[in-house]
């Protein structure tokens, strides 16, 4: 009776070692399946955390999009009230829209790399796809508004350069009127002189002897007929003094005798315009000189 009693006591102990050392063998793979299910619920935390950080981040940059930007807007409203918008207020605008489609490229950049970083690492949460979402609607928003920013700069340029051609045109214009009011002016104000010794002037044909009985009592007529190569021209708007080299002179033309006067100046003979609209009512000034 003791031999079978000594086997049975031996097979059990036998039977509880292999239980012990399979339940040790489950207990350390448990381990380290809870310790490897610790370190994913870890992990996946961590980029829960990272996605969470790097979507608000996305959203203040978004916001940080001030698409209402002043420049346009005054650029704008320069044009509606008929201003003309300066260069630097233009430029402004351009560079503002420049930085903000800058900012827009940047930010879906970054979503982008996100939704990769999430697609890497397998983690699919509603509440994280659903903010993404709405990022990316917020940011297709700002994509489109910058577009018709850009849009509406543009046609402000295109105004503005109309604007310019307009005024371009009408400076044109007014430098014409101007030219045309100055000619006139000119042309009213300016006579033509002659200065010579009876010689000369009968010479050139600008007087004549005339009257008189033979040969005596003859005086000198202005011809009438004039060589223009021969008078000067002087613009009594301008100048008023018509200078001889002479210490006697005589005005043999026609102009009134109460709008100038003859003076000795220095030791030569001058003639000084007292009333230059009366004075060239008569364009052509012969002066005789002794």
């Amino acid at each position: 009776m003791k031999k079978p009693v000594q086997y049975v006591l031996i097979a059990a102990v036998a039977l509880l070692a292999v239980i012990s050392i399979v339940l040790l063998v489950q207990n350390r793979r448990t381990s380290a399946a809870y310790k490897d299910v610790k370190i994913a619920e870890e992990t996946s935390r961590s980029h829960y955390a990272e996605a969470f950080n790097a979507i608000v981040e996305i959203q203040d940059s978004l916001k940080a999009i001030a698409l209402g930007d002043t420049t346009v807007r005054v650029l704008s409203d320069e044009l509606q009230a008929e201003q003309k918008p300066t260069d630097l207020r233009r430029r402004q605008a351009l560079a503002r829209i420049a930085n903000l489609d800058a900012s827009v490229r940047r930010t879906k950049e970054r979503v982008r790399q996100l939704e990769s970083n999430l697609k890497a690492s397998g983690i699919k949460i509603v509440g994280l796809q659903r903010m993404i979402t709405d990022v990316k609607t917020q940011l297709n928003e700002k994509e489109m508004m910058v577009g018709q920013l850009t849009t509406r700069v543009d046609s402000l340029q295109t105004r503005v350069t109309g604007l310019e051609t307009e005024v371009a045109q009408s400076q044109e214009t007014i430098q014409a009127r101007e030219r045309t009011i100055e000619e006139k002016r000119r042309e009213l104000g300016t006579i033509y002189y002659v200065v010579g010794s009876k010689d000369e002037l009968v010479k050139g044909g600008v007087v004549a002897p005339r009257g008189g009985l033979l040969g005596m009592g003859r005086t000198l007529q202005v011809t009438g007929n004039y060589d223009e190569s021969l008078f000067t021209a002087l613009d009594t708007d301008q100048e008023s003094v018509v200078r001889t080299h002479a210490t006697k002179a005589q005005v043999l033309s026609q102009q009134p005798p109460s709008s100038y006067e003859m003076k000795l100046e220095g030791g030569w003979m001058e003639l000084h315009i007292l009333d230059p609209q009366t004075f060239r009512t008569v364009k052509h000034l012969v002066i005789l000189t002794r």
